[in-house]
């Protein structure tokens, strides 16, 4: 409120100050000497200000006592409507936001560390981060994806091959860029040397080439074969028990499947037959003809002493 107020003849009348500023006061009583002060000059019928109980004159108020504006830097008078914030002092007209310079006389506002005084609107860009982007601030409730501290628009977290938001989808990263899982399959996914589709993740890797977990599996009985032991025929796996009893050729000598496994690595192939190395042996005296000479008659083998003997 600011003029004079309106009260019974024998009481002082006053005038208060917007923003909790000093009360200045009409003199009423000409009985008593009644001086400023500073100045000493007579304050009777004239209107005067109270300051740390002492009487002072507008003329020594405004020169002597009054605060000094935080944004004009000159006196806030005793007629001037008066803001003031944390032991700091405002015309009415000077409290205003240091961004747009809206006047915060009856508005909400926001004090910063540095000492400015904003609007709700700029205190919150100001205390806002910046989108990754198209580096325009990002306000307070507005859709935002955050990834490793750093915040983007939703609509500026793009795949970087498609161009197309990402938004709340799976997304990967190759670098410093961002791809939605079908453009990233597309562009660096390895194919299943089996079905030629994208292996997305895990995988097995033989002789050079990538299978999924699901396609390295055995031709026969469709068991996985990742960890586990087989053999490979004609393009095809085989665990060990499939390719004993599918695949594997039978030793001429003990009629067993010739796997390739533990003893059986090593075999002797002559004509249509084929031998463990360690069945290879002369027929009567049992002698190893591994890497020997030796005579074949009929499905059997000799030595050649033995053979002589026949």
């Amino acid at each position: 409120m600011n003029g004079l107020q309106t009260v019974h003849p024998d009481q002082e009348q006053c005038l208060f100050l917007f923003g909790g500023g000093p009360r200045s006061y009409l003199s009423s009583i000409m009985t008593e000497r009644f001086n400023c002060f500073y100045c000493r000059d007579d304050l009777h019928g004239k209107k005067y200000i109270q300051k740390d109980e002492k009487h002072v004159c507008v003329r020594c108020f405004d020169k002597l006592c009054a605060n000094t504006c935080a944004e004009c830097r000159r006196p806030i008078g005793a007629d001037s409507k008066e803001l003031n914030h944390k032991n700091r002092h405002w015309h009415e007209d000077c409290f205003r936001c240091a961004k747009c310079y809206k006047p915060l006389a009856n508005e909400p506002f926001a004090a910063k560390d540095d000492g400015k005084i904003m609007c709700g609107k700029c205190g919150a860009r100001e205390d806002s981060p910046r989108c990754q982007g198209c580096f325009k601030v990002i306000m307070p409730g507005s859709q935002n994806v955050e990834y490793k501290h750093k915040v983007w628009h939703e609509e500026c977290f793009i795949c970087f091959e498609c161009k197309q938001p990402i938004r709340s989808q799976s997304f990967l990263t190759k670098g410093d860029d961002f791809y939605c899982g079908t453009c990233h399959e597309k562009k660096f996914a390895k194919n299943c040397a089996r079905c030629k589709e994208p292996i997305t993740s895990g995988g097995i890797n033989y002789q050079d080439k990538p299978w999924h977990s699901e396609c390295f599996v055995c031709h026969t009985c469709k068991k996985p074969l990742g960890g586990a032991r087989f053999t490979a025929h004609e393009d095809d796996f085989y665990c060990v028990d499939c390719y004993k009893t599918s695949v594997a050729k039978k030793c001429s000598g003990c009629q067993n499947p010739i796997t390739g496994f533990g003893r059986g690595t090593n075999v002797v192939n002559y004509e249509n037959h084929t031998w463990h190395e360690y069945c290879f042996n002369c027929k009567k005296c049992s002698l190893s003809l591994a890497h020997k000479r030796f005579v074949m008659q009929e499905e059997n083998i000799y030595c050649p002493d033995c053979a002589k003997k026949l």
